[in-house]
């Protein structure tokens, strides 16, 4: 067991009808830990982000969280078309009550971090797609989270973009060192950004394999094409074959 989690699964298990999701699901993540969840489709690698937001319950077993304060973000920007960039990042501190001129201050601030200061004023239709998942990301960083849950939020991006923000994002953790669970098909990048990958099998999806990325933050791009990088991306893909 980690030794300061954020969250602790303990034995978890879902069932939707007669279909087992995931079973004795049982980890951690610490505060301050960047973890990378990949495994095969369906494999119940979004139904652990649920699980780990509140917004469903297990059906046997224990999930532990020492915070409430928890950021999602989703596969989809889910932004409303018809309020601003501002307004969108304005959102979540509308429904915590928080003063409008705060609210807007902190709101530009994020809107700053993910470099979308000058587009604050534009809608949703107006931005690319990778524009569209910096202010969902702007969002969730509103109420600084402690807990951080993505759900494969760069899969339909280019590969440019995708890097791009995926620089951004490891820059974001730097500052910050929020605790975040990160599901994504990509094993360049369950490595590139987390300080551990851990691997499920398929459905009922549990953790098969578990390893440590110990490249410092920020990281340097040029990491992907060292052998360290390979090996562990190696090892990765070989536990998720296995997986499959």
């Amino acid at each position: 067991m980690a030794a300061n989690p954020l969250i602790t699964f303990t034995d978890v298990s879902v069932r939707f009808g007669h279909i087992t999701a995931i079973n004795a699901f049982t980890h951690s993540v610490d505060s301050g830990e960047f973890v990378s969840l990949v495994g095969p489709s369906g494999c119940g690698k979004s139904t652990v982000l649920r699980l780990a937001s509140g917004l469903i319950q297990p059906t046997t077993g224990d999930i532990e969280r020492s915070t409430d304060n928890v950021g999602y973000v989703f596969q989809d920007p889910t932004l409303m078309p018809w309020r601003t960039v501002r307004k969108n990042g304005e959102l979540l501190g509308e429904l915590e009550d928080i003063d409008p001129g705060e609210r807007r201050q902190r709101a530009d601030e994020v809107l700053e971090l993910v470099g979308l200061s000058d587009f604050a004023n534009h809608y949703p239709l107006q931005l690319s797609g990778g524009m569209k998942m910096r202010a969902s990301l702007a969002r969730s960083l509103l109420l600084e989270p402690d807990l951080f849950l993505f759900d494969e939020p760069f899969g339909a991006l280019d590969q440019i973009s995708r890097a791009r923000l995926n620089d951004e994002l490891i820059a974001l953790y730097a500052d910050r060192r929020f605790g975040s669970i990160f599901v994504t098909h990509s094993v360049d990048e369950a490595v590139y950004l987390a300080t551990r990958v851990l691997v499920m099998c398929s459905r009922p999806g549990k953790i098969v394999a578990e390893f440590s990325v110990p490249f410092d933050y920020p990281r340097d791009p040029s990491i992907r094409y060292s052998p360290e990088f390979t090996k562990i991306a190696g090892s990765v893909a070989e536990a998720l074959e296995e997986a499959s």
